[in-house]
């Protein structure tokens, strides 16, 4: 199984140090544990950013980072050995394994933080803290700096500065490794397997739920512990809900089914959308409207290319859609006035993509000084054009009323353009009605 390997989170932790100004500390606490219900957890996730700098799996746990410290710039915070309660939990790392597996240079029990880490702040001119995202902990955090500032007259000194440490994380976090490509494109296998098996067993009587349950077990079979998000399995008019989270409705004769779905490796995440016909036959209205979409999917790659600017690939996925719109009779009049005044937004009313990586949508900016980024090798974003028109939509036919499509793939930025991750999953119309008829077939 793909994974990042240990040599990996040293080099971001001194990528980091490198850019953090002397004197300073950066601070970062593990995600919490989060109750479903009375004393059930939460399957555990780690936070993104505490992931990326440690690949330490636990909660209760805080890293600081102190460049120059002379007992070991990597320091750990994590829980102690517990033989009862890793009888009932698992196994813990403990502080001995916080330096020998995870690499921390020095590693104290979680229970001692409110004794030692004042004592590291101490004296730090800056401390790079994420304040916002953890609200406990940013309330902690406030009373060790109370403790120091309370200590002034004996001689102790306070931090000057808080700086925004996601600032300079965020935008390490944009640019993929080739370790960080090669679990993406793991991940993005896996979850093409899965979307392949829910077109496999499709077949109209099922509930929408029945094809997830094809999906977990796929991504599960392929190692993953998890779903990237919640898997969107919208048939019919369920389709034109962007974010539908139901996946109970029935699969009908004559309906589509949308399936936005992927699973997660060693944290990174793959996000894929497919659609196709529950009966395995795409309607003439339902493939005009597919092969439209397609078509949008298809150009948006070749405005992704390190030196093309962020929003390239949307532009084009929008005139590629306008026109197909006009041409269909579903728009009417001069494609660039109806584009200047986004009359194509009752059908197609999101952007194209968004970055990809350890958050399904991952961190960076999608513009710097007011100017759209420009592309640069090993940003990953997805590509998803999409039109969805509603059932109520009385301004068309009822012919194309209720047809929601959407198309996703994810990307790599190379040197000569982009690598598709996407690849494994059936697109075209003929290739998709050909999969879903040989599975009948061999069900039969």
């Amino acid at each position: 199984m793909a994974s990042i390997p240990k040599s990996e989170y040293a080099r971001r932790r001194k990528a980091l140090m490198e850019q953090m100004e002397p004197n300073s500390i950066a601070i970062l606490a593990a995600a919490p544990v989060y109750i479903r219900n009375r004393d059930v957890e939460h399957v555990y996730r780690q936070d993104s950013d505490f992931q990326y700098l440690t690949g330490f799996p636990e909660p209760e746990a805080v890293l600081a980072l102190i460049p120059g410290r002379a007992h070991g710039e990597y320091v750990l915070f994590c829980r102690e050995r517990d033989p009862e309660r890793e009888l009932w939990d698992g196994l813990r790392a403990g502080q001995d394994g916080a330096v020998s597996t995870f690499g921390a240079d020095d590693a104290f029990p979680i229970g001692d933080i409110d004794d030692i880490l004042p004592g590291l702040i101490e004296g730090r001119e800056r401390v790079y803290y994420a304040i916002g995202s953890n609200q406990e902990f940013d309330h902690r955090l406030m009373e060790w700096v109370k403790v120091i500032r309370s200590k002034t007259r004996q001689g102790a000194i306070p931090p000057k500065e808080f700086v925004a440490l996601t600032h300079l994380l965020h935008d390490m976090r944009l640019y993929k490794s080739a370790a960080e490509v090669k679990v993406m494109r793991a991940a993005a296998e896996i979850s093409a397997r899965a979307h392949i098996r829910a077109m496999q067993a499709s077949r109209v009587g099922l509930s929408e739920y029945h094809l997830e349950a094809e999906l977990d077990y796929e991504f599960r079979k392929g190692g993953s512990k998890m779903p990237a998000y919640g898997s969107i399995v919208a048939t019919g008019r369920n389709a034109c809900i962007l974010h539908y989270r139901e996946n109970d409705a029935p699969l009908k004769n004559g309906d589509l089914v949308l399936i936005d779905a992927g699973c997660e490796i060693d944290c990174y995440a793959s996000d894929i959308t497919r659609t196709f016909p529950a009966n395995g036959k795409f309607t003439a209205e339902q493939k005009a409207i597919y092969e439209l979409v397609l078509a949008a999917n298809e150009e948006a790659f070749k405005h992704i290319a390190p030196g093309k600017h962020w929003n390239e690939a949307h532009e084009a996925t929008v005139r590629v859609i306008t026109a197909g719109l006009v041409e269909l009779g579903l728009l009417q009049g001069d494609v660039d006035e109806l584009i200047a005044k986004d009359a194509y937004k009752p059908f197609y009313m999101h952007r194209a993509g968004h970055w990809l990586g350890m958050d399904v949508h991952d961190v960076g900016e999608y513009k710097v000084g007011g100017e759209w980024r420009v592309l640069e090798v090993g940003m990953c974003m997805t590509v998803e054009p999409g039109i969805y028109i509603s059932p109520d939509n009385q301004d068309v036919p009822k012919k194309w009323r209720g047809i929601g499509v959407r198309i996703e793939d994810d990307v790599v930025v190379t040197k000569k353009g982009c690598e598709i991750l996407t690849t494994g999953v059936p697109k075209s119309v003929a290739e998709i009605e050909a999969l879903m008829a040989a599975a009948r077939a061999e069900a039969a």
